[in-house]
Formats: structure tokens, C-alpha cells, sequence
């Protein structure tokens, strides 16, 4: 379509673009129309697609424009380089269309990045292609000679496969004296065409007529068809069969079975005897087609289906029947009879699933389009009518774009490590009864991001590591787990630093970055390092990357790799370290003449130490006897004139570890009679009472001092008891054993220990007691076994207070009254008690914390020890 314009109506311009823009776009369709005449040459413009559709030409290539035509995908092509759509291959309406008055191409657009889809349909015009056709080149007729005037005799008319006006048809007859040309349309629009006798036949004069027919088309250029009709002039039988009806109307279901009646003709004639007989026959100029489908019994005039019969394939037949009696010469009447095909849902609907964008991004927005599906039916009204349904509880879609045009799109959130994979299941199903489905599969795959950090089984270990280890050994292992895919799972383990005293995390352990495995880089020694705790991080290799941490509280468990160190007593004498006395020859058995002290710096049993005394050479036995706990030396009898004046005592100082070890401590009693023993007594006294005398005003500073001391741990004690008593009591499912008080007077004091039971659990077996602890001797009482019920670490609140409370009173009783020791000595016994006192209070506080924290979990507890290892 051309048009043109002055450059003055610059008015006019706008109208008539307008106009153009309003056939080639219609907004309230939502797609492209175009049109184009068939038989057009290749190359022919049919429009700006790329510019109608508002795309830009730089983009056709790198978002992938394609167009798709179901069967008809050479016709129309589009030049990428301007965006022009033009005839690509001959295209033929009435190949395309038929006789249908309407025929166009339907396209289908697709870019990609992002997925788009438009509809395009294009017009193809018809052209006067195509001359009238006549069904014979040569139409013999018979007629008979008593035929009267301005009788008709039918035709079968000419037929144009072009529509509109190229398919209007005239028709003329050449001139001649017997026969003109009759046209008649009735109310069936379709036209009837026949010769009307205009003058008395007379065989004799003219046996026979030949005429010419011309069908001539509306088209321009118009196009003509001929036919010539041989007319034989016959004699006698002057009546020919009429039928009841011109026209049979009937419906007829497709797929109708063989032998399905369709209609009955019946005719008469008016003649008798022979020419009255009547044969019913199929029309020569049938269809082949036709003919196969339908079967006309000669004698009743039933009409049968004998084939096929599809709704798809031919909606209506047209069947011209003639009644030939058999008078001589026979005479026949016409009638036609038109079978309207109605049609049944025996088409199955087809189903395509085209441009698939996989795999989907669990993040993915919602409406993010999948696919492209598209249906089909090829059966009409409710038959052809289609739903298209998707397989329920899936986060997914149906979008209907156009017509029979669907979108897949997202409809909820995804999460790959609930379901990596979907099995779709898309349904059509048309309208008939019963209806008919199709189902087509699909699987849409979910790509995984990085959403999930790495999580630990639990957020707290337990480790028991005993010390002195080798250094890189291994110690545990942490594993992390996480639920994302490929890369975005892959962990690797790091230690979080910090600092431990005075020195980096790094410098005790480390960890495999990739195994997760914890080494001790170094010995570790329990007496310097109890519990190292510590994090060690997870994190994946995503983008951006995610991580967690873990807790690990590594115990360093005791070895017995500390030999007891002797205590050297203030103011004794004897040569090389010696314990030196003097011990009066009256004194009688039981009596203690001294005692040896010692220390280990080990724990639990490794720190239970024993006393023994080593017999004297010659195997001379000794009137001495050395207590088994307490170091305590005492007489087993009373001392006589045989007994050597200088005893030399070695008494084996052993622990109870595995193995254990040993010192040995010497002691040197001079034994004097009863009456030297005081003035060697006073003697050394003599020699201390300088000291003595310039120590009494130190003395003096260090009782006010002891005094303050004891006040400030009191006012400490009853702090502390007001706030353990207040607080609930809690039970956790592993807790300390029950202390028991245990009172030896064996060698005429007493001692006492405090056994306490540290439970662990693992999980694995009973509750076991793995450590012990030992307070200091005090002075002689008979104390029974007492049990009491501790309800946290440190024990029951009210028995800790009053055991320490018992301690420091009898400390400052014993300085006061006794001179055994200097002041000083029992003023170290109360910091030491005191410090004791202070890290118990800090330790069963963190420990009460860290059981309420773990008591919802259950899983798993561990428990300190702290061992008095003092022995006065």
C-alpha cells in the first residue's frame, strides 16, 4: 500500500499515518497485523516488525529474535539487520486457506534475556489467481424430442477457488435458435445453472445440438472457463421422474460407521409400465471423494455411509442424485442432497513446551517465566475449547499470554535443600463429552545459592587431653555441615585468636583448614595451663561466603611428672639440708620428736603423698616410726642407754601416681639425757631469742595484720553465703559426688581429706570419680563421717563457708596460743586458704553460668577440680 502527499498538508500526513498505523497496529489485541497479497516475490516488504514492536535493531542478535510459525515456517522471514519481515518463499492462499474467507499466518516473536513473546498475524489477500473450472471439458446431454417448451435442463456450474468477488461468476451461451441460458440462485445462495428449451425439438431436423458455455470470474484481470455441451435429441418417453424434494438438507455425526443411513430421495414418474420404473444413480460429474464416502441403492434410493467421514477433513457434501426410468428412451429428474457434517470430540488436544530457562535460581523473583507451552485442538466449538492445568503442590504456575498461549512462572518462594528437583505435569483438556486430555512431562531443576552457613552437631565440645603430649598430636576433630551444593558447601576450618595469658591461641593449637583435625603444637602441662578454651570457625566457600563457630574446651589432664619437694623447716638445723633435734632419753613411746613436710605440685592421687621410714643398715631396728600420711615422727618405745646418742633417720617421701615417684628426706636426732635436753633446749633457745626479740615488734604488725585479714574473709564469707543461699539450687544431670570426712589418729594427730567425686559425662558409660583432693592437717579433734549434699561444684554453700570460717578461726587461735610456728608462717596459711577461697568463688560462679546455659541441652558436662595440696 502506497501512499503520497504535498509537503504543504503537513495535516494531512498526520492523518494518514495515522490511518496506516491504526490497519497495521491494533492496541486493543495486543499483537502485530499485517497483510500481503499471495503469489507476492521473495523479498517482498510486509512490514517494520522490529520497530513495530518497539524493539531496538542492535538487540535483535544478542537477545536471540527468532520467529516461529506452526507449519508454515519458511513462508515469512525477518532481515536482523533492519528488522523488515518480508516474503521468504511462495505462498499460496488457497493452499493455505481454502475456500475460507479468512486466512492469515500466525507468527510467534521470541526474545530472550529477558524472555518475551508477541503474536503476529499476518493477512494473505487473495489474488484472481485462478480460472473457473468446469467439472467436464464435454457435457453430453439426452433429450428427448417431446420435451416441452421452456423445460430446464440442470447443469453442473463452473467452480473458482479464489473467494470474494475473484470467485463471482457470469456465464454466457453462444447464440443459437433452441436454448437459452437459465442462472437461478436459491435460498441457499448457491447457484443453479441450465438450459431452458425455447423451441420444439425435431430429432429429424437436427439430431444433435452443440453449445459453448463461458464462466467468467469478477477478478481484474478477469479469467475465463468454457465447456461444450453435446445435446442428443432423443425420441418418444415424454415424462420424466420428479422428486418429492429439489433439495435434501441432513446432518450427519463424523465418524459415522459403515452402513449409517443418511437420507432417503424418492421420485416419481408419471408415465406407466416400464416408464414408470424408476433406477436412482450418483451424478457423473461427482467427486471421486464423494463418491467413496456415500453408496445410493438403486432401487430404494437410500443413501448410505460407505467411508470415512471427518469433520476436519470436509464439513458438508454436496451429492447430486438423478431418477432414470426405464422407458425407451428413459427420461430423468435431479435432485441434490447436502450432508451437513456435524462434529464429535475425537481429536486429541497436542501440547508443546518450548523455550525452557533452566536451571531455575532457588532465589529467583516471583514471576520469573520458565517456559513457553502451547496447545492445540482440532476439533471446533466446545470440542476445540482448551484448559491448561499444571500437577497441584508445586511452586509454579499457568499464565495464559494468548489465545492458546501459556507462560510457566514462579509462584512461591524456592529452597534447593527442600527439593533440588520438580516433576511438572502439564494437563490440556478441551470441552467435549466425554473430553479428551493430553499430558506432557517436564523437570525443572533448582540451582543452588549460597543461603545456608556451615552448622556444628553441637555448639560445645569437651576435650580431655592428658599433658605432656607430643607436640602436633592430634586432639579432636571438628566437622561442620552445610546443606548448599558444589562450592557454596565446600568448608574450611580456622581458629579464632585470642590471646591465652601472655601468649597467642596459635602458639598451643592449630587446625587443618580442610579436615577440620586440632593439633597441640606443644607439651602441655596441667600445672601451668588446666583449660584452654577456645573457637574454631566453619566457613563455606560461597559468594559471600558463610560461617559459624564452635566452642572447644579442652581439660589438660594430670600426669605424675612432679616428685614431691621436701619443705625445709624454719630454724632447723642439721648439715646438708638435714632435720636436725634433740630428743630427751625420757621420753616415752608415742611420743613425736619431729616431722617432715613435703609438697607435690601434681594433682588428684599424683599428689596424695606417703611417708615411709627406710630401715637402718645392719638391719638394727629403729625405736623410731615415721606416720604412713602425716610425716609425723614418733617413738615406738621408750628410749634406753643402748639406743646410739645420734640416730640418723631416712624416711622415703613417695606420691601415689603411675608410676610413682619419690624423695627422700634425712633427719638427725641427737639424744640427750632428760637433764641436757632443756639446757640444749635453752641453748637454742638462747640463740633465737635475739631473732625472736627483733622479730616481736613484726610480730606485733603481722597479728593486726592476720586480725584484718580475718575480718575482711568473714565479711567475704558472709557476702558469698547470702548469695549462694538465695540463689535456687539446680541439678544438673551430672554433678559432684558426695564429700566424706575421713579422721586418722593413728600416730596421735589427725588429718582430713576432703574426697571429692568429679562426674564426666560422655555418654558412653557410668559416671566416673577420676580425681581426689587433700586439705592441710589441722589440730587433733574426733570429727565422724559427715555427709553432705553439695548442689553445685564447690559443694553445699553453708558446709563451704563453715569449713573455711573453722579454718581461719583455728589458724588465729593457733597464733595466738601456740610458738610453734612464727606468726608469719600462719599468716602465709591464711593467703593461701584466702586466694583458695577467692578462685573457688570464681570458679563455681563461671561453672553455674555455664550449667544453666547447657541444662536445656543435656547433652554432655564436665567438671574441674581443684586439689589442696599442702601438707603442714
Amino acid at each position: 500500500m502506497v501512499f503520497s502527499w504535498r509537503e504543504e498538508g503537513s495535516g494531512a500526513r498526520r492523518l494518514l499515518l495515522s490511518l496506516l498505523l491504526l490497519t497495521v497496529w491494533e492496541t486493543g489485541s495486543g499483537q502485530v497485523h499485517y497483510s500481503v497479497l499471495e503469489e507476492a516475490k521473495h523479498g517482498t516488504f510486509v512490514g517494520r516488525i522490529a520497530q513495530d514492536l518497539g524493539l531496538e535493531l542492535a538487540e535483535l542478535v544478542p537477545r536471540l529474535f527468532r520467529v516461529a510459525s506452526k507449519g508454515h515456517g519458511d513462508l515469512l522471514e525477518v532481515n536482523l539487520q533492519n528488522g523488515i519481515l518480508f516474503v521468504n518463499s511462495r505462498i499460496d492462499r488457497e493452499e493455505l486457506c481454502g475456500r475460507s474467507l479468512e486466512c492469515s499466518i500466525h507468527l510467534e516473536v521470541i526474545v530472550d534475556r529477558p524472555l518475551q513473546v508477541f503474536h503476529v498475524e499476518v493477512e494473505v489477500k487473495d489474488i484472481n489467481d485462478n480460472q473457473p473450472v468446469f467439472p467436464m471439458a464435454v457435457k453430453k446431454l439426452f433429450i428427448y424430442e417431446s420435451r416441452p417448451l421452456g423445460s430446464r435442463i440442470p447443469l453442473e456450474g463452473a467452480s473458482d477457488a479464489d473467494i470474494g468477488a475473484n470467485s463471482l461468476l457470469t456465464y454466457s451461451l453462444n447464440s443459437n435458435d433452441y436454448f437459452t441460458l437459465d442462472i437461478k440462485r436459491n435460498d441457499e445462495n448457491i447457484k443453479s445453472l441450465g438450459l431452458v428449451l425455447k423451441k420444439v425439438l425435431n430429432r429429424e431436423d437436427t439430431p444433435e445440438h452443440h453449445l459453448l458455455i463461458t464462466a467468467v470470474d469478477g477478478g481484474k484481470p478477469e479469467l475465463t472457463g468454457t465447456t461444450q455441451v453435446k445435446i442428443t435429441i432423443l425420441d418418444v418417453n415424454d415424462n420424466a421422474p420428479e422428486f418429492e424434494r429439489t433439495v435434501y438438507r441432513v446432518s450427519l455425526f463424523e465418524n459415522a460407521p459403515n452402513g449409517t443411513l443418511a437420507v432417503i430421495v424418492n421420485a416419481s414418474d408419471l408415465d406407466e409400465g416400464v416408464n414408470k420404473d424408476i433406477v436412482y444413480s450418483f451424478n457423473t460429474d461427482m467427486s471421486a471423494d464423494t463418491l467413496s464416502k456415500f453408496h445410493l441403492d438403486p432401487v430404494s434410493g437410500y443413501i448410505s455411509v460407505k467411508g470415512n467421514i471427518d469433520f476436519e477433513e470436509t464439513k458438508l457434501y454436496e451429492i447430486q442424485v438423478e431418477a432414470t426410468d426405464k422407458g425407451n428412451p428413459p427420461m430423468a429428474g435431479h435432485c441434490t442432497v447436502l450432508v451437513e457434517i456435524l462434529d464429535t470430540n475425537d481429536n486429541v488436544p497436542e501440547l508443546v513446551i518450548k523455550s525452557l530457562s533452566l536451571p531455575v535460581l532457588e532465589d529467583a523473583p516471583l514471576g520469573t517465566v520458565i517456559a513457553l507451552i502451547s496447545v492445540s485442538d482440532r476439533d471446533s466449538g466446545a470440542n476445540g475449547q482448551l484448559t491448561c492445568t499444571l500437577s497441584p503442590h508445586v511452586p509454579f504456575k499457568l499464565v495464559s499470554t494468548f489465545k492458546n498461549y501459556y507462560s510457566l512462572v514462579l509462584d512461591s518462594a524456592l529452597d534447593r535443600e527442600s527439593v533440588a528437583n520438580y516433576a511438572l505435569v502439564v494437563t490440556a483438556r478441551d470441552g467435549g463429552s466425554p473430553s479428551l486430555s493430553t499430558t506432557a512431562s517436564m523437570y525443572v531443576e533448582v540451582a543452588d545459592v549460597n543461603d545456608n552457613a556451615p552448622a556444628f552437631a553441637q555448639p560445645e565440645y569437651t576435650v580431655f587431653v592428658r599433658e605432656n603430649n607430643p607436640p602436633g598430636c592430634h586432639i579432636f576433630t571438628v566437622s561442620a555441615r552445610d546443606a548448599d551444593a558444589q562450592e557454596n558447601a565446600l568448608v574450611s576450618y580456622s581458629l579464632v585468636e585470642r590471646r591465652v595469658g601472655e601468649r597467642a591461641l596459635s602458639s598451643y593449637v592449630s587446625v587443618h583448614a580442610e579436615s577440620g583435625k586440632v593439633y597441640a603444637l606443644q607439651p602441655l602441662d596441667h600445672e601451668e595451663l588446666e583449660l584452654l578454651q577456645f573457637q574454631v570457625s566453619a566457613r563455606d566457600a560461597g559468594v559471600p561466603p558463610l560461617g559459624s563457630n564452635v566452642t572447644l574446651q579442652v581439660f589438660v589432664l594430670d600426669e605424675n611428672d612432679n616428685a614431691p619437694a621436701l619443705l625445709p623447716r624454719p630454724g632447723a638445723g642439721g648439715a646438708g639440708g638435714a632435720l636436725s633435734e634433740l630428743v630427751s632419753r625420757s621420753v616415752g613411746a608415742g611420743h613425736v620428736v619431729a616431722k617432715v613436710r613435703a609438697v607435690d605440685a601434681d594433682s588428684g592421687y599424683n599428689a596424695w603423698l606417703s611417708y615411709e621410714l627406710q630401715p637402718a643398715a645392719g638391719g638394727a631396728r629403729s625405736p623410731f616410726r615415721v606416720a604412713l600420711y602425716t610425716g609425723e615422727i614418733s617413738t615406738t618405745r621408750t628410749l634406753d642407754e643402748a639406743d646410739s646418742a645420734r640416730q640418723r633417720l631416712l624416711v622415703l617421701v613417695k606420691d601415689h601416681g603411675e608410676p610413682a615417684l619419690t624423695a627422700t628426706a634425712t633427719v638427725l636426732l641427737s639424744l640427750v639425757e632428760s637433764g641436757q635436753a632443756p639446757k640444749a633446749s635453752s641453748r637454742v633457745l638462747a640463740g633465737a631469742a635475739g631473732a625472736e626479740a627483733a622479730l616481736v615488734d613484726v610480730n606485733v604488725y603481722l597479728i593486726v595484720a592476720i586480725c584484718a585479714v580475718s575480718s575482711l574473709l568473714v565479711l567475704t564469707l558472709l557476702l558469698y553465703t547470702a548469695l549462694r543461699c538465695s540463689a535456687p539450687p539446680t541439678e544438673g544431670a551430672c554433678g559432684p559426688g558426695k564429700p566424706t570426712l575421713v579422721c586418722s589418729s593413728a600416730v596421735g594427730s589427725w588429718s582430713y581429706s576432703q574426697q571429692r567425686r568429679q562426674r564426666v559425662c560422655s555418654g558412653e558409660g557410668p559416671p566416673k570419680t577420676d580425681l581426689m583432693a587433700f586439705s592441710p592437717s589441722l589440730p587433733p579433734c574426733p570429727v565422724p563421717d559427715v555427709e553432705v549434699e553439695e548442689q553445685s561444684i564447690g559443694g553445699d554453700c553453708s558446709r563451704k563457708v563453715g569449713y573455711y570460717f573453722f579454718i581461719s578461726i583455728c589458724c588465729f587461735v593457733n597464733n595466738i596460743l601456740s610458738t610453734a610456728f612464727p606468726p608469719h608462717i600462719y599468716l602465709l596459711f591464711y593467703f593461701i586458704f584466702f586466694k583458695d577461697f577467692i578462685y573457688l568463688f570464681d570458679r563455681d560462679r563461671d561453672r553455674q553460668r555455664k550449667r544453666e546455659h547447657k541444662q536445656g541441652e543435656g547433652t554432655r558436662c564436665g567438671a574441674r577440680s581443684q586439689n589442696a595440696r599442702i601438707t603442714p
